[in-house]
């Protein structure tokens, strides 16, 4: 597979070039052998010599740096999507990641959420910000909708709120493993250096020495699967095992789903979800 990817990448470079409108981006129309761009023409657009760009066309000449595919995709018109497979082609690998902030999510994503009535679910960002939850989450968590959104932030609710320590039973526990979760996400979306993340961990820091304390650790934690416990006023003891996914077409979003452990759980959630009284 390795000797074909020259060829891959030439081929994928070929029919994006094709795509494109000349006269859209202002070299004219004309006579035109084939339609789309001319190789000169994207190389221009992409600040690189016409001839290094043949050459990937051809598959000669090595595999191109970052910043090559990175000026490619923008001399294309590539979406991120595309670049990323054009990354995959010339590189074996994505693209770094860009930090994006996120405010929400769309109606489709929070139907989804609202869908698993049996299941609460949330959806967050790297920076532990939650975006979307469903009633489930509301009852059993915490009802998101009360709180400004510059607090629907699990670090901050970790470590800030005694009514979100006093609902985890193992709160030690819970706490080390967010705080590792978290250093992994931002690195991960490329926001270590951001002014958002440093904002946070400065707040925090100052707010929580226990916060201070497991962030000068640098410990790195997984967060795809475990079991959470938890003490409910109103439902009582409830273990949770939960679940992580990764929000397809969404890298920056991921979203936790929490299950019932044991029978006994799913009959004190249901009698929850069933109360009036949230």
């Amino acid at each position: 597979m390795a000797s074909e990817a020259p060829s891959l990448l030439g081929a994928y470079l070929r029919d994006r070039r094709t795509r494109l409108d000349p006269v859209a981006l202002g070299f004219g129309g004309g006579r035109r052998r084939t339609p789309g761009l001319r190789r000169e023409e994207v190389a221009s657009r992409a600040n690189i010599s016409a001839t290094w760009y043949t050459w990937l066309e051809q598959g000669r000449g090595g595999a191109p740096s970052a910043d090559v595919l990175d000026r490619i995709a923008k001399g294309l018109l590539l979406t991120d999507p595309e670049r990323e497979h054009l990354y995959m082609l010339g590189l074996g690998r994505p693209p770094e990641a860009r930090y994006q902030p996120v405010d929400g999510i769309s109606p489709r994503l929070q139907r989804v959420l609202d869908g698993m009535v049996l299941s609460p679910a949330i959806i967050k960002t790297a920076m532990w910000d939650v975006v979307g939850w469903n009633r489930g989450a509301a009852l059993m968590l915490t009802d998101y909708a009360k709180l400004p959104r510059e607090q629907r932030n699990i670090l901050r609710l970790m470590f800030n709120s005694n009514h979100v320590r006093a609902r985890n039973a193992d709160w030690d526990r819970i706490a080390r493993f967010v705080v590792g979760a978290f250093r992994a996400d931002v690195a991960r979306a490329g926001a270590n250096d951001s002014a958002a993340v440093t904002q946070l961990v400065t707040e925090l820091c100052r707010v929580s020495p226990e916060f201070e304390a497991l962030w000068q650790d640098n410990d790195v934690a997984a967060h795809g699967e475990g079991v959470k416990r938890i003490h409910h006023p109103t439902a009582g003891p409830l273990a949770m095992e939960f679940s992580s996914f990764a929000v397809e077409g969404r890298p920056e979003l991921g979203m936790i789903v929490y299950n019932p452990a044991s029978p006994a759980d799913a009959e004190r959630l249901r009698t929850l979800l069933e109360s009036r009284d949230d």
